[in-house]
């Protein structure tokens, strides 16, 4: 387990938090707002029903599913402080490439919210 196992659970816990209290807001209109939409609208119904029970989720549900997404199975010193300054959230089973990326200032505040690919 990497050294620092407790401070990324504990960023991982605030980015969803963030994330959950950012969404809707009209300073977030391309980040996780933009992702959800986009979501929604392009995965088919039969994605929605396996990972939420219903064809037609709302936002709230397609939160809910995102998970954190690891780059690589590596965990070396250099990867564990890039996991310490931004986390990816993305959907289950490689349904998109868009992430939504949380990133950290030195203090271990959130510094930033967006969605990238």
């Amino acid at each position: 387990m990497p050294a620092d196992s407790k401070e990324i659970s504990r960023r991982e816990t605030a980015a969803r938090a963030r994330i959950d209290a950012v969404f809707g807001t009209p300073e977030d209109e391309f980040g996780v707002s933009l992702f959800v939409s986009h979501h929604l609208s392009e995965l088919d119904a039969s994605y929605w029903i396996k990972h939420t029970g219903t064809s037609d989720p709302d936002a709230r549900q397609v939160l809910r599913l995102l998970e954190v997404s690891f780059d690589s199975e590596e965990e070396d010193l250099e990867e564990e402080e890039e996991l310490l300054d931004t986390l990816d959230f993305t959907l289950p089973d490689g349904a998109t490439n868009y992430v939504i990326c949380v990133e950290f200032d030195d203090s271990g505040n959130i510094a930033r919210v967006s969605m990238e690919s």
